[in-house]
């Protein structure tokens, strides 16, 4: 059983605290933030150390800013807008791909972690904000024509925006399922790249907690996601039903960990994947009460889940009723 938190855990030895004494025995990164240090310490101290690994985040390293044939294009032909704090990135531009890929195999090289999880992985949008931001991309030429190609549907039309309605008119469901494929082959890649280089290293995914039906499909309509066709490539599913952020009550979290756990086949027996650790909001937007992050994480392991993740350590050293809270759940269930 995975009993994890995430960010950097200098935060908790800054105040003496240990990991094992916490219970906690997972730590989850930003790959950018891992040394090899901070590896050993987590080790020391009982726990794995989990890389979180962000994929088609246009932010990073200014990648979108400086390389503006990468900017999703809308249905209409223009850049698409930023979704508030988030700007994705064109998942069919090679170069971009290319460049991700390659910090993959330069990070694995340097740390030898227990895990890398993929983030960002979906379609330019937002579903991290108490009101979701949906987006039709991608319509560059690279798109177009790789949709082209993939499906032998021809997209008809003078402009971007005839060919979007081309497509919206035509081959809509031949659309949603060529979005998919790219985020699934996305993942192929990086599953390889992972176990090539550290073969006993997880591949996790870190992705919205909407279940089918939610918001009309938007999860594999516009996000692009499903789950069964990632599952090949994913060892452990991480949903983030941060409730509070999501203007719902507690209880969901076990709702969706629930629904989950009867959607998709998840185990808990040794070595058998994929399997299902779901990371809960432990942040204050709104206020999370120590007793609500109490039951949020016993929510988190249940049904078929196999851990739980609270995000984010920052949030819960700064608040003494989370660290107690995390304490009690965690070394109640180990």
């Amino acid at each position: 059983m995975i009993y994890g938190v995430f960010g950097p855990p200098s935060r908790f030895w800054e105040k003496d605290f240990r990991l094992s004494d916490l219970g906690i025995n997972a730590v989850f990164i930003s790959s950018g933030d891992i040394d090899q240090k901070t590896i050993e310490r987590i080790g020391a101290e009982g726990g794995q150390t989990f890389a979180e690994f962000p994929i088609l985040n246009g932010d990073y390293d200014g990648y979108v800013a400086n390389h503006p044939e990468a900017h999703p294009i809308d249905e209409t032909g223009n850049p698409v807008a930023r979704a508030t704090w988030f700007m994705g990135v064109c998942p069919t531009d090679l170069a971009f791909r290319t460049h991700k890929m390659g910090a993959l195999r330069s990070f694995l090289a340097e740390y030898n972690v227990s895990g890398v999880w993929m983030d960002y992985l979906h379609w330019h949008a937002q579903f991290e904000d108490p009101y979701p931001q949906f987006y039709k991309t991608c319509f560059c030429e690279s798109c177009i024509e790789s949709f082209q190609i993939a499906t032998d549907v021809a997209v008809s039309g003078e402009t971007i925006a005839e060919k979007a309605e081309c497509i919206f008119m035509q081959a809509g469901c031949e659309w949603e399922d060529w979005r998919v494929s790219v985020l699934v082959d996305w993942a192929r890649e990086f599953h390889s790249i992972v176990k090539e280089i550290r073969p006993d290293a997880l591949v996790g995914n870190f992705q919205a907690a909407w279940k089918d039906e939610d918001f009309w499909g938007a999860r594999r309509r516009c996000l692009g996601l499903d789950f069964n066709a990632l599952a090949p490539y994913v060892d452990v599913f991480s949903p983030m039903p941060y409730h509070g952020r999501s203007g719902m009550l507690p209880e969901y979290v076990r709702e969706y960990v629930e629904f989950f756990s009867s959607r998709h086949c998840v185990y808990t027996d040794p070595d058998r994947y994929p399997r299902l650790w779901p990371i809960v909001q432990a942040f204050d937007s709104p206020r999370v009460e120590p007793e609500e992050l109490e039951s949020i994480l016993e929510y988190g392991l249940a049904n078929q889940s196999s851990g739980v993740i609270a995000f984010t350590i920052d949030n819960i050293i700064a608040d003494l009723g989370k660290i107690t809270a995390i304490k009690k759940v965690f070394t109640e269930k180990r």
